[in-house]
């Protein structure tokens, strides 16, 4: 995907959105090394276990197709995480890179347990190619929820993911409960995105796709930036 998108624009986007975020008293960060955001999620207080997606020793992520955010209070204590990597998925698809368990783990014959599965029954999964943007580990610290976290962490994911890779959509998986509640400003979300079960992770989940393509993600930094 051509990014129409000058990096003057993009940098702005991320500008603002790491203000609000200090505004409300948390220091933002970007880090690349996996293993070091595994290390501050364990050392976190509440934050469950970080995906296998997410993990060195489950499912390697290459320097340029990977990067964390974490986000200190003024004591320097974690208040929010949230990572992100690229699918190279130009010959395959969403759905079968999640039902072929390859989304959660690099070898999936070495490291799943015989009794794991993942369906997708999301419709729009199947045509969700190419360069494919994955957005999770999403976590804030309870006495910073409700106060509009949920939506300055997303932008920044949004603006970084499009300044290194500008990929052709971006994803997400999360419960029905964030439908709900109308956690996410997501243009498209789909039921049946991820029915899972990790054995050894203790991982049971049905969870809603949300998905936006890549020319969304440049209307709405676009539009957000007019705004401004």
């Amino acid at each position: 995907m051509r990014n129409p998108i000058s990096p003057l624009e993009v940098s702005r986007f991320l500008h603002r959105h790491e203000q609000a975020a200090f505004q409300k008293g948390i220091k933002v960060s970007i880090g690349f090394d996996f293993h070091e955001y595994v290390a501050i999620t364990e050392a976190t207080p509440t934050k469950g276990k970080t995906s296998p997606v997410f993990r060195p020793n489950r499912s390697p992520i290459k320097p340029d197709e990977g990067y964390w955010v974490v986000g200190f209070d003024n004591d320097n204590e974690v208040a929010l995480v949230a990572a992100a990597r690229l699918y190279n998925l130009h010959h395959s698809n969403l759905a079968e890179h999640l039902q072929s368990l390859r989304f959660f783990y690099a070898d999936p014959t070495k490291h799943a347990h015989p009794q794991d599965s993942c369906i997708c029954k999301a419709p729009s999964a199947g045509t969700i190619t190419g360069k494919v943007a994955y957005h999770g580990d999403f976590w804030v610290r309870r006495d910073f929820r409700g106060q509009g976290m949920a939506a300055v962490t997303t932008g920044i994911l949004l603006g970084a993911s499009l300044a290194m890779w500008a990929p052709d959509f971006t994803c997400a998986l999360a419960g029905k409960w964030t439908v709900d509640k109308q956690v996410y400003d997501c243009p498209h979300c789909e039921p049946g995105g991820s029915i899972l079960r990790l054995v050894a992770e203790g991982i049971q989940d049905d969870d809603w796709l949300f998905w936006r393509t890549g020319e969304e993600m440049i209307r709405q930094i676009d539009r957000h930036n007019r705004s401004a």
